[in-house]
């Protein structure tokens, strides 16, 4: 599927560096992107939002609106939580959706949106027994859940560069 609105939810981990080679390569896919970051994520990307904004033609949102405020966003199409992080995953399948980059798709995939995750983490991190059994919630509840390869990976030694062609390519 391509060719809608994709919400690229990124979590804080390695590729988030790299969010704007995420975004060009969706575009390039044929997808009209909106971007929606942790909190931890946006205070990486603080200095240079505007230039996310000005490649996709929407706000980056970061936090949930007010209660009077409009939609800042069109309605997603499918969404892809990429980078996944060890600490969101465990929150998103327990429900904890104190933030904008949780509450959508944790609502999104039962109103029927496609909803794919790509976790990054090293291998100390997943080995939590919680983040196995988060994940496995997850997918019961239908989120599309894409491990590329080397993942999880030793410490320090992600792939940050292979990371956006293997999300991206879970979404078709």
């Amino acid at each position: 599927m391509s060719g809608g609105v994709l919400y690229l939810i990124a979590c804080a981990a390695g590729p988030t560096r790299y969010l704007d080679r995420g975004i060009a390569r969706a575009r390039e896919a044929g997808w009209r992107v909106c971007v929606v970051l942790t909190p931890s994520a946006a205070r990486w990307w603080e200095p240079r939002v505007a230039e996310l904004a000005e490649m996709t033609g929407h706000p980056v949102r970061s936090q949930y609106k007010l209660p009077h405020e409009a939609d800042a966003l069109p309605r997603a199409d499918a969404m892809l939580v990429a980078p996944l992080t060890t600490t969101s995953a465990c929150k998103w399948a327990a429900g904890i959706t104190d933030t904008l980059a949780l509450g959508l798709p944790a609502e999104g995939v039962h109103l029927g949106i496609p909803v794919t995750a790509a976790p990054f983490w090293n291998t100390a991190l997943g080995a939590q027994p919680a983040v196995e059994r988060a994940l496995d919630n997850l997918r019961a509840q239908g989120v599309h859940v894409v491990h590329g390869p080397g993942e999880p990976h030793t410490p320090k030694q992600g792939d940050t560069t292979a990371f956006w062609d293997t999300a991206l390519h879970a979404l078709t």
